[in-house]
């Protein structure tokens, strides 16, 4: 077994890729973003880490949380776009926060919550 499919077969999750492009609208010929499902049912994988220190801010304690997507290196994730991941029974959204790390098995892309795209 080679080492993608090694990785590969770790996946125990599901995501969804919805990234926001000019669409036409028909009746007035004006160019609208809109959201656009690009890809669905991708095989992936979510990765949590905390961190062992509570920060405070603004009076309230806060744990940081670093979230990570494992997929296919042939994948792209545009900056922004909506990933919607579903994993052990449950469903979030996220977006891309920086720049993937890319390896031959698989990468790995940093996700935050989604509030909102861009």
């Amino acid at each position: 077994m080679d080492m993608r499919t090694a990785v590969e077969s770790r996946y125990n999750g599901k995501c969804t890729i919805t990234e926001m492009q000019g669409v036409k609208d028909p009746v007035t010929n004006i160019l609208k973003q809109t959201p656009v499902v690009v890809l669905t049912d991708q095989p992936c994988k979510m990765t949590h880490k905390s961190s062992d220190t509570t920060t405070v801010v603004n009076g309230v304690a806060v744990q940081s949380q670093s979230i990570k997507l494992l997929i296919s290196p042939d994948i792209e994730i545009k900056p922004g776009s909506k990933v919607t991941i579903t994993q052990d029974g449950r469903t979030a959204d996220f977006k891309r926060s920086g720049l993937p790390a890319v390896y031959p098995s698989h990468q790995e892309i940093s996700l935050i919550i989604f509030d909102k795209y861009g």
